[in-house]
């Protein structure tokens, strides 16, 4: 076997918050992880859609990011971005 070249191999304490809430649109089950990596950026996955993506103020700003990292209408992804901008 091929040495294996990492580029990195770390371990890092991390805080999740799971939360499940339902919208008018549709049900979010989350699991949020705040670490000192993603230069303050959490990451983000809907466990029901297996996505994630790692979000900042910035991407909350950014118009259809929500929707294409997500996969969601436009209508769902405005009701999880109100949110997630009341954690990030």
């Amino acid at each position: 076997m091929k040495d294996r070249f990492y580029l990195y191999n770390d371990v890092v304490d991390t805080k999740t918050r799971f939360v499940s809430f339902m919208g008018e649109e549709s049900r979010y089950d989350l699991a949020i992880t705040t670490t000192d990596r993603f230069y303050g950026k959490k990451l983000v996955l809907n466990m029901q859609s297996n996505r994630f993506a790692i979000i900042g103020q910035d991407d909350l700003e950014e118009e259809g990011y929500l929707e294409h990292a997500f996969q969601l209408s436009e209508a769902e992804a405005e009701e999880l971005g109100h949110f997630l901008m009341e954690i990030v």
